[in-house]
């Protein structure tokens, strides 16, 4: 799965509770996309591929250092840390993480066929790599059918309960956008 759809999952879980602060819900949903840190090495890999001397930091790291168990333990107590409910945040840290490996098990096959195995017990152990093989490509249609869902529940829950994912980068952003929302879409008037 891609790194959009990886954030709109977090954020959807991230929303399970209405009672989580703006902080909570930011470091949910970040869980969900933080996985993804490992494949930064494509910044330098893709300069550098063609050369002498490549580094090949997205080829040989992506899928291992921060797909795995020891790395959700980091940002799950990192979580922890930072939280005022604690336990909750705590705990959809921990699935909106996983959510991101099942979303790449599932969904994240490279356009040579190529399955990017998972690594899921380091640093404890290499082996057994997940991978599934009725994976389907990163740019499927069911990608593309689960963004879908996930913007529809992002969009209801902004228009319901008055903040979108905007309000994790500007409150002001935030605002403007339920607003216009709402003013689209107003809430029905029961007729007594």
């Amino acid at each position: 799965m891609n790194v959009v759809e990886h954030f709109f999952i977090g954020w959807c879980i991230a929303n399970v509770s209405p009672t989580l602060t703006r902080r909570e819900r930011g470091l949910i949903t970040a869980a969900a996309v933080i996985p993804d840190i490992d494949g930064l090495g494509a910044m330098v890999e893709i300069p550098t591929r063609n050369t002498n001397h490549p580094f090949l930091w997205w080829t040989e790291y992506h899928h291992i250092l921060a797909h795995n168990v020891g790395f959700a333990i980091v940002v799950t107590a990192i979580a922890f840390a930072l939280a005022r409910q604690r336990r909750l945040t705590a705990m959809l840290t921990a699935i909106a993480f996983h959510s991101h490996i099942a979303g790449d098990i599932i969904g994240a096959r490279g356009p040579d066929g190529y399955q990017w195995p998972i690594p899921y017990f380091l640093p404890f152990s290499r082996y057994p790599e997940l991978a599934w093989s009725g994976q389907w490509p990163l740019n499927g249609w069911q990608n593309f059918v689960i963004t879908g869902v996930a913007l529809v529940i992002t969009f209801y829950t902004a228009w319901s309960r008055g903040y979108s994912p905007l309000e994790l980068v500007s409150p002001n952003a935030d605002r403007v956008f339920i607003e216009t929302l709402r003013a689209r879409f107003p809430r029905r008037r029961s007729v007594a």
